[in-house]
């Protein structure tokens, strides 16, 4: 299929959940579950998260050496300071699940080793500064402070857990990536640290402005709310001129169609995998064909089975950026156990359907089941450890 075809393919699938009203057309409500939540995905997610997110992982690719992505993210890195950034990532990046997936390719096809690249991959979404504090006032300090910890704790172990059980892999993979350092890359000047870091930094600035969120008991962030748009242009404005004066005609190029090749892969992907979702467990505070009862009657008490079920459920079902918070008030008034909240708060934000299905395209099926079962089993014994306490 052509590559026109391919765009055209995709961009009329979007408009189509983007602007059909479905509520209006008698259907099954599970069905209509289901394509709600791929038109809520479509306007809060595609335009403002996963674009800019393409672009910085098409930037990954082609701007940032990947002699640096090896010597600083590779098998053979500095421990310490690899999981060090890795693990702090969410603190500046407040994104989901899904909006990650492009970043944590980038690094990955880059050069960066299982290890730190799977450690961001949960950090991304699961260390999010405003979920962190929203969940300490909605929820209690408690679930608050131990949602903060554990996502770190987490981060490492789960990467240093991947890069021991895949370290043959992992060596073999070194050697093949020094082997072709130069392979896809176009031809180009060095530049200077500053103008790449800056760069870089636009690019990120654009996407945490342009998905800042309403606050209005923070002042300062309700303010910053208030002029994300200016903030924004203004970003856009400074991007564009890097790109005309900085970039050369080849190197743009190759820029677009390296963004293009993370979309092309990952946006069906995650639309086959929303609507899927959407489908069993419906959209927060609706229910599809898996009644809310079940889930409310199953994650009572501390057991290692209403925790297990937690991180399991919470593994599965997508949740929008802050969105777990609200949906776990109400099942914990439903009579949740603190327990088996902490397991979904650890498992949720950090994985989904749509989710597993793009990271399995881009490492292996061995290699996400692996972190898969490393993120719900941790999940698990988390909750069950917290729930004994509080």
């Amino acid at each position: 299929m052509k590559e026109k075809t391919k765009i055209f393919i995709i961009v009329a699938v979007f408009i189509f959940f983007y602007f059909i009203p479905f509520s209006n057309y008698g259907m099954p409500q599970v069905i209509l579950e289901s394509l709600l939540m791929a038109q809520d995905y479509a306007r809060q997610h595609v335009l403002l998260c996963l674009i800019p997110a393409f672009f910085i992982a098409g930037a990954i690719a082609n701007f940032i050496s990947q002699e640096n992505v090896i010597k600083y993210f590779g098998a053979g890195a500095n421990k310490f300071l690899s999981y060090t950034v890795a693990s702090v990532s969410g603190t500046i990046l407040a994104v989901c699940s899904c909006t990650v997936l492009p970043l944590f390719a980038g690094i990955y096809k880059s050069g960066a080793g299982i290890g730190p690249a799977t450690a961001f991959l949960y950090s991304g979404p699961a260390i999010n500064v405003l979920a962190i504090i929203l969940t300490a006032r909605v929820l209690g300090f408690e679930l608050g402070l131990a949602r903060a910890i554990g996502a770190i704790i987490f981060s490492v172990v789960i990467g240093l857990s991947m890069h021991f059980i895949f370290i043959k892999d992992e060596k073999k993979r070194s050697v093949n990536a020094n082997q072709n350092l130069t392979i896809g890359k176009v031809e180009q000047e060095d530049k200077p640290l500053w103008q790449t870091t800056f760069y870089f930094a636009i690019m990120i600035g654009i996407l945490i402005f342009a998905n800042w969120g309403k606050d209005e008991s923070f002042k300062i962030w309700q303010t910053i709310y208030n002029f994300k748009w200016f903030i924004t242009g203004i970003l856009l404005i400074i991007l564009s001129w890097i790109v005309i004066k900085w970039f050369k005609k080849e190197e743009r190029i190759q820029w677009v169609k390296s963004s293009w090749g993370f979309a092309e892969q990952i946006l069906p992907l995650l639309l086959g995998g929303v609507l899927v979702a959407g489908f069993l467990l419906g959209r927060p505070g609706s229910e599809a064909l898996i009644p809310k009862i079940w889930i409310e009657n199953l994650v009572g008490g501390n057991s290692i089975w209403s925790n297990l079920f937690a991180s399991v459920v919470g593994a599965l079902m997508y949740f929008a950026t802050l969105t777990e918070i609200p949906i776990l008030q109400g099942l914990l008034g439903a009579g949740m156990g603190k327990g088996p909240a902490l397991a979904l708060l650890l498992a949720g934000p950090a994985l989904s359907l749509p989710n597993m299905l793009v990271i399995r395209s881009i490492m292996g099926t061995k290699k996400t089941l692996v972190f898969i079962s490393l993120v719900v089993v941790m999940a698990t014994f988390s909750g069950m450890l917290f729930g004994n306490f509080f």
